[in-house]
């Protein structure tokens, strides 16, 4: 599980498909990662990988941590990881450990769908994003609520169909690259956690419901 909270902005360094549906990703980051074993979790851009090799690395006189992790079949269909190429920034979080700060909501980095930039506009110091997403995405968006943006936790402003606004705050804009968003990219999307078993369980009672054998 993750935070939706971005603890740094790693750089890609190589991204090869050696098969059809597999990638091979690494990147590097001056964030510490002494404390992950390999087999542990990483979020990249809001994906939940697993961490298959690292090294200690220097790059552009930086000193940091190359890591390597799998892209499979799922991540390349439903994530915008596979479009990424060499010099990519990408946002970084280590999985949410026992006790650790919850700053900002419960994040499986389990990508729903990608989502499209339909406006991105200043306004004044911080920066409006209006994305769309697909119509079955759309019932778990609630103005107010939670939702991840390429790994990072946002509120939802309004919600108008299958489009939502969110805004970016000075801070944000600082230590993310969202600002770098324009109208057409193309975003991941998870929506609220809790949400989406709220509507699973509801979508199953009204299935129960449409089976029963009406009386009379």
């Amino acid at each position: 599980m993750f935070t939706g909270i971005v603890e740094s902005l790693g750089e890609v360094v190589a991204l090869s498909q050696p098969h059809a549906d597999v990638a091979h990703l690494e990147v590097f980051t001056t964030l510490d990662l002494g404390a992950l074993a390999l087999g542990a979790s990483v979020a990249v851009n809001g994906v939940c990988l697993t961490l298959t090799a690292k090294a200690e690395a220097e790059r552009n006189e930086r000193a940091g941590t190359c890591f390597e992790a799998d892209l499979g079949p799922e991540t390349l269909a439903r994530t915008t990881l596979g479009g990424l190429t060499v010099g990519s920034r990408v946002h970084l979080e280590r999985a949410l450990r026992m006790g650790d700060s919850l700053g900002g909501h419960l994040v499986s980095g389990h990508v729903d769908d990608v989502g499209h930039v339909v406006r991105a506009q200043t306004l004044g110091d911080a920066r409006e994003l209006v994305i769309e997403v697909p119509a079955a995405q759309a019932p778990a968006l609630a103005p107010k609520g939670s939702v991840t943006v390429d790994g990072v936790s946002l509120t939802v402003n309004w919600v108008d169909e299958n489009r939502f606004q969110v805004v970016l705050i000075p801070h944000t804009l600082s230590v993310t690259t969202l600002g770098e968003r324009h109208a057409g990219d193309r975003v991941n999307i998870e929506t609220d956690l809790m949400a989406k078993h709220v509507l699973r369980v509801l979508e199953h009672h009204a299935a129960v419901r449409r089976r029963r054998p009406k009386r009379g």
